[in-house]
């Protein structure tokens, strides 16, 4: 039994797992906004009114929390998949097999290292009674961790440097640093919209039709920036018999591109609809795969 127990374990650490759970902490990354989203968007941010426990008395839902408990207590309950994640991939990342040149550790340490403090952060999220400025914090806090995910998945598959011409290298930066800013105003949205997660929790005071526009700004500089690093990836792809052959970092720039209109053409729905929940919930889940996709951006065109 034992003995069965040890190759299973091993097995488990091995560093031919490490693709997989490079992208399976991605992927929990990004649905645990998802599903925190859902909480806000159905009510459901106070459906455990307390925390660590549930309730006063409970450590789970009780049937007087209804459907609302039963939301918020599953979204608690996707951490310990995120810790499970963690805890395989830090494993497997400190086996005496991996190359320690790839750099894996720091990212696997990170994710770790996160899924508490996020624990705690929305943990005094629901102490406050949903203050939007904690419930912004925490998203930040989760595209932290989806950009450290997607640096672990970069680093686990190592792909050697493409050539990329010193304008598109120069230009990456940029749309780094506008999409960034552009995620943090969405942020400040969302707090000033009609989604609180619980009827009697307040909201940031922002006017929301002005800070609509202000979110839009650095999300139309990100586009142009984006199609203006792409234009000069592909001149650089086309060989001497005019033939086009995309490199990687076109094909990344040219799904971040895709992903961008995408989710502009999505908010622009969502302003002139009056924000639905339907809309929010595929603008956050945009929003999370968007941070992804500008991290992967910025490893291809600055890899060396």
């Amino acid at each position: 039994m034992l003995s069965s127990l040890s190759k299973m374990f091993t097995k488990l650490i091995s560093v031919n797992n490490l693709r997989a759970y490079a992208w399976a902490s991605l992927v929990s990354q990004i649905l645990i906004v998802v599903t925190g989203g859902l909480v806000r968007l159905t009510g459901s941010g106070l459906g455990c009114p307390t925390w660590p426990k549930c309730t006063s008395d409970s450590l789970t839902t009780v049937p007087a929390q209804g459907y609302h408990g039963l939301i918020e207590f599953g979204n608690r309950l996707l951490t310990f998949a995120l810790l499970v994640v963690a805890v395989l991939t830090i494993l497997a990342v400190f086996n005496r097999a991996v190359d320690r040149s790839l750099g894996l550790r720091s990212p696997a340490v990170i994710l770790l290292a996160g899924i508490p403090a996020q624990a705690i952060l929305g943990g005094f999220t629901v102490l406050t009674k949903l203050n939007p400025w904690l419930v912004g914090a925490h998203f930040i806090l989760s595209a932290i961790m989806i950009v450290t995910a997607t640096v672990l998945v970069w680093r686990v598959y190592a792909p050697s440097a493409a050539f990329v011409p010193a304008r598109a290298y120069a230009l990456a930066p940029s749309v780094s640093i506008f999409g960034a800013i552009s995620v943090v105003i969405g942020v400040l949205v969302t707090g000033a919209g009609p989604h609180a997660g619980d009827a009697n929790s307040i909201r940031n005071g922002l006017d929301l039709e002005t800070w609509f526009h202000y979110h839009s700004y650095p999300a139309y500089v990100l586009l142009a920036l984006i199609v203006v690093e792409l234009l000069y990836l592909m001149r650089a792809d086309r060989g001497e018999d005019g033939q086009l052959v995309l490199s990687m970092p076109s094909k990344i720039a040219l799904g971040l591109l895709a992903g961008t209109i995408i989710q502009a053409i999505i908010g622009v729905l969502q302003a002139r609809l009056g924000v639905p929940a339907p809309l929010v919930a595929i603008h956050m889940l945009g929003a999370s795969c968007l941070v992804s996709l500008i991290t992967f951006n910025h490893l291809a065109a600055r890899a060396k």
